[in-house]
């Protein structure tokens, strides 16, 4: 397998060469390598002849594995063919590099990104920002927040919307920019401090060891993963004096999980926009961004033209990015959702306020304090 790195390839005459990009056709519109092309992975059977034979091609995917096969696959056909060592990853780690170096720009862009939440992103994110926290009194007088980032888009803009309000809000309260490295990789580790420093977000480090622990479940390693990292955030918040963790949750998490309850589990349930932890007593967990749309989010990063990672951890990052399969249950509330809004634009509004509006008088049961009522009780 022939390799080269990104340095590399900067080098070489955009010219003279194919780079040819196989992720999904979103992921390469909004970056990739400079001069680059884009046939998605699962095109490139029915469109290998658009390629120019006479020309070397160098493959880029997420991570710099799913893009061995497509290599592979043109040297069958006679291409001579590179695989790009680390993929789009690297690159993203050069490019914020590379821009971080110069301090003008950075204080400029980050300006931009800041102005951009409240002047054009002000309806459709900072407004049902603000109205949220209001809405479920999710911030109080002298309160110390947590707010936990993960290193994707919803918790670096959640980061940017809580320093803002605590410069332009009514309260006076602490912040904590909390990143717990449960073991990324060295990529992933660099591009969520690169973007912290490019958007001016002080972060307080801790390591864990969780992705070693689950790297042995074979049953929902996801689940146990995501209620050990809760864990640790709530364990690290209360040993740093705080009283909230703030998590990235939005708007699509919310409906999402309303259906998901009912056609998996068989009940009515939702996340909440805060709650008391059971388990680190006088600690409360808030969702800051609870009305905003995921679409939203996508498009103040876009117009940013911010990149952060997709997945970071490190057994599923290999598909994150490079087209490969979907099928977890979000995943499919996700496609739903999205024929529901094709259909009648109120459909998710409507889902969302039934949480609202339950009518205790019209149900068979509900649980109340772990107690189970019936009709029947009062019928």
């Amino acid at each position: 397998m022939k390799l080269i790195s990104i340095q590399e390839l900067e080098g070489l005459d955009r010219d003279k060469i194919t780079i040819l990009d196989v992720r999904a056709r979103n992921d390469f519109r909004r970056n990739t390598v400079e001069g680059a092309v884009n046939i998605p992975l699962g095109d490139i059977d029915d469109k290998i002849d658009m390629l120019d034979r006479s020309k070397p091609v160098y493959v880029l995917c997420y991570t710099g594995d799913r893009s061995v096969d497509v290599v592979d696959r043109l040297e069958e056909e006679g291409f001579e063919a590179y695989n790009i060592d680390g993929g789009y990853r690297a690159y993203l780690r050069k490019y914020l590099s590379d821009m971080l170096r110069e301090e003008d720009i950075v204080n400029e862009r980050r300006r931009e990104i800041e102005r951009s939440i409240i002047k054009k992103f002000k309806k459709t994110i900072w407004r049902r920002f603000t109205h949220g926290i209001t809405e479920y009194k999710l911030i109080e007088e002298n309160d110390k927040i947590a707010v936990c980032i993960s290193g994707g888009k919803d918790s670096m803009l959640m980061a940017k919307l809580m320093q803002e309000i605590q410069k332009h809000g009514k309260f006076d309260f602490e912040l904590v920019f909390l990143v717990m490295n449960p073991g990324y990789n060295a990529d992933n580790w660099q591009i969520i401090q690169n973007n912290a420093r490019l958007l001016g977000i002080p972060l307080t480090v801790f390591r864990s060891e969780i992705f070693d622990i689950v790297a042995g479940v074979d049953r929902n390693p996801c689940y146990l993963c995501a209620r050990m990292r809760r864990g640790y955030l709530y364990s690290k918040a209360k040993e740093l004096g705080c009283n909230k963790i703030a998590l990235g949750h939005h708007f699509d998490d919310v409906i999402e999980t309303v259906l998901m309850s009912m056609l998996y589990s068989g009940k009515i349930e939702t996340m909440m926009p805060k709650l008391h932890s059971r388990n680190f007593e006088g600690m409360e967990l808030i969702r800051p961004m609870y009305m905003i749309k995921e679409e939203d989010i996508k498009a103040w990063r876009d117009y940013n033209k911010l990149s952060f990672i997709q997945c970071a951890c490190r057994f599923t990052e290999n598909c994150a990015g490079c087209g490969g399969e979907k099928g977890s249950k979000r995943d499919e509330m996700k496609e739903l959702i999205e024929s529901f809004r094709n259909t009648n634009d109120m459909i998710e509004h409507n889902i969302f306020r039934s949480m609202y509006n339950v009518n205790v008088e019209s149900v068979i049961g509900y649980n109340k304090d772990g107690v189970h009522h019936s009709f029947l009780d009062d019928y």
